[in-house]
């Protein structure tokens, strides 16, 4: 049985669907991002989870009971928000505790709690500074630690790094991995930011316009692309259109002057998916020529034009000699580095 399911969940305002069949099983202490560009219905799936918004239709279970009618305070879960709602009249330690008054969690308690959830998010010493002397990603530390300290069942977390500049982002995500591992809670991420998506979490579940479009691990979903819109929403790709070649034995994938063996599970007109870090120049393949070369620290960017439009290519910085700027090439790639989806369709 699922820690938590979400079965054919939906969600309507006045005659607009925002969520729209969302089923989905969470294993206990996995790690499951929401992905997906704004209005996509993410947020609203989150809220549903937690309490705050009613489902239209469908079946919300956390281990076997139906959340549906339990008040968002009693389903143990805990939420950090993207504005970390802290109260500013508040000390830090008051703060990370006010939950644990609300559970009339006995006060000689509540002192440990709070300075071992303080500790794990490294703001031990902090108990008496209030929100407003912390900076942006001090608040968000202890927005987790008020969070965590309650020992939600479910840990839910609203783009809770989105107003944290990189380098900090980068920091919490290392350091909010760690803990949910050292945990074990299981943590639903709602995120618009794919790298941040690719870091943090077990699987991904890739949403537009309030329906799944894919859910796998890191690797699958941006290796292996269910639609269209996942292999341009999940880092940059390249779309080459493609035919199958059946008077050919075997019969050959061919884009351009590139061609290998077609797979055995498509026909017609379609199109070949690919990450620009899986394109090497070689002696044969997809003509084209430079048309950018950008030097970027530990890789070089190549902008191409070739005979099945633009590319887009990704080289490591090995030291070794790079086309240069007009420079005719060929592109080339490993079959199985690609995804193949009937034009306009689905893999």
């Amino acid at each position: 049985m699922s820690f938590l399911e979400l079965e054919h969940v939906a969600k309507q305002f006045d005659s607009k669907t925002v969520v729209d069949d969302f089923s989905l099983a969470v294993r206990k202490g996995e790690f499951i991002s929401f992905l997906g560009p704004s209005g996509c219905g993410k947020t609203t799936t989150l809220q549903m989870i937690a309490g705050f918004l009613e489902p239209s239709r469908g079946a919300i279970r956390l281990e076997g009971r139906d959340l549906t009618a339990v008040h968002p305070a009693r389903r143990g879960l805990g939420v950090v928000f993207q504005s970390y709602a802290l109260f500013p009249h508040m000390t830090v330690a008051e703060n990370v505790a006010f939950g644990l008054e609300m559970r009339r969690v006995p006060r000689s308690q509540r002192a440990e709690r709070v300075t071992a959830a303080l500790a794990m998010v490294g703001l031990a010493g902090f108990e008496e500074r209030y929100p407003r002397r912390m900076s942006g990603g001090q608040q968000q530390r202890v927005a987790l630690a008020r969070a965590l300290v309650i020992q939600p069942s479910v840990l839910l977390l609203d783009e809770p790094l989105s107003n944290l500049d990189a380098k900090l982002r980068e920091e919490m995500q290392i350091e909010l991995r760690q803990i949910q591992r050292t945990l074990g809670t299981t943590t639903i991420l709602v995120t618009h930011d794919q790298n941040e998506a690719m870091s943090l979490s077990d699987r991904i579940v890739v949403m537009s316009q309030g329906r799944i479009e894919q859910i796998g691990t890191p690797q699958e979903t941006y290796e292996r692309p269910a639609s269209a819109f996942v292999s341009q929403f999940l880092g940059k790709t390249n779309d080459f259109a493609a035919t199958i070649d059946r008077t050919a034995t075997p019969a050959r994938l061919v884009a351009g002057s590139w061609h290998a063996p077609a797979p055995a599970t498509v026909a017609g007109p379609v199109t070949i998916s690919l990450r620009p870090e899986r394109i090497s120049f070689a002696d044969a393949g997809l003509a084209g020529k430079i048309v950018t070369r950008i030097f970027q620290g530990n890789h070089w960017l190549f902008q191409c034009e070739t005979e099945c439009g633009p590319a887009l290519v990704v080289r490591q910085n090995d030291g070794k000699p790079q086309p240069a700027e007009g420079e005719a090439v060929r592109l080339a790639w490993r079959p199985e580095d690609m995804s193949v989806r009937p034009s306009g369709g689905i893999a």
